[in-house]
């Protein structure tokens, strides 16, 4: 009998770490080549030979579609550009100004806390390239927020989001340090 509950305590306690593990490496993203610029971060191996077993993982639980780093770059952003983390609330948007990103076609998308497009009416989930109306020669501005907003809207829901970019066919110089491009700033019109 003391074998047995021996046996039986090694085992939950291997199953307790196990369990453990997995949560710190795959459901929170402990991934390797972290590179932070602002509030965007970005992982050097995503999308690479030399991302191991667990950031594969990682990437098939979170839903991000990781193509090979020369043919495009993701950074995602949790928190505004004071460090205070993102979380729509009725009538406190924020706003991400920014200058065309050094890709052939970029894109901006809010995410909801699941990891997953935000349903909403409108059916935008997104400013883009292409899509930015708003802008001033080379730079734009994007709204965020519950409410609707007339032009660069990305619809969210209350509630905590987070916010990627992606450079696809991104020039050289931002796949060889992409930690020092001028990506967009992100602000809360309410404050902290």
């Amino acid at each position: 009998m003391r074998t047995f509950l021996k046996i039986l305590g090694v085992l939950v306690i291997g199953v307790v770490l196990g369990l453990a593990a997995t949560w710190a490496t795959v459901i929170r993203g402990g991934w390797g080549g972290a590179v932070s610029d602002g509030p965007w971060k970005t992982s050097l191996t995503v999308g690479s030979s030399e991302g191991g077993m667990y950031q594969r993982a990682s990437v098939a639980v979170h839903g991000l579609l990781a193509l090979n780093r020369s043919e495009t770059i993701y950074y995602t952003a949790n928190t505004d550009s004071a460090g205070e983390p993102l979380r729509a609330d009725a009538h406190c948007p924020y706003r991400i100004d920014g200058r065309d990103l050094p890709a052939r076609w970029w894109s901006i998308t809010a995410y909801g806390a699941d990891d997953y497009l935000i349903p909403n009416a409108a059916g935008r989930y997104s400013v883009t390239k292409n899509s930015v109306i708003q802008r001033n020669r080379d730079s734009f501005v994007a709204n965020v927020s519950v409410d609707p907003s007339p032009e660069n809207w990305i619809p969210v829901t209350k509630g905590p989001f987070s916010l990627s970019i992606r450079l696809y066919n991104p020039d050289p110089k931002v796949a060889a340090d992409p930690a020092h491009i001028a990506l967009p700033t992100i602000t809360s019109s309410c404050g902290t």
